[in-house]
């Protein structure tokens, strides 16, 4: 699972306005790889649902080709136990998450043909709870 090594606070304000609205500036286009699955909405991506979307399409394209990872969970999502009572300060950290903003390139595929690129994104996609879109590198 995706998670930082070490960060300066073990929480973090949630800042969802700020993280989410507006297109993406940096990370909107293909890099490394020929096919890319870009994001068409913005929203918080879970490192469980990263892991999900990597071995679907690493499984697909049967360990041929290279797989890129362009997001990365660095955002702790904290959490109150069920059952408990209102204050007592704030939950513990449960999970990360990645903010992903509209036109972020989250994965990228090489060395593979079209066709198959095509369906291992596919399967990638439906793992996101992003909409999304394959796209490929220009030139």
């Amino acid at each position: 699972m995706l998670s930082p090594k070490r960060t300066k606070y073990r929480k973090r304000m949630r800042r969802v306005s700020r993280t989410l609205i507006g297109r993406a500036n940096r990370g909107a286009s293909i890099d490394f790889g020929e096919f890319g699955l870009l994001s068409l909405e913005g929203k918080w991506i879970t490192n469980r649902q990263i892991e999900a979307a990597r071995i679907a399409m690493t499984r697909h394209i049967k360990r041929g080709g290279k797989v890129w990872i362009r997001i990365f969970p660095d955002m702790p999502y904290t959490k109150k136990p069920a059952e408990t009572r209102m204050g007592k300060g704030k939950g513990s950290p449960e999970y990360w998450v990645a903010a992903v903003k509209r036109g972020t390139v989250m994965f990228e595929l090489g060395g593979v043909s079209a066709e198959l690129a095509q369906e291992a994104l596919t399967l990638a996609a439906s793992k996101l709870p992003v909409r999304t879109k394959i796209v490929t590198r220009q030139g």
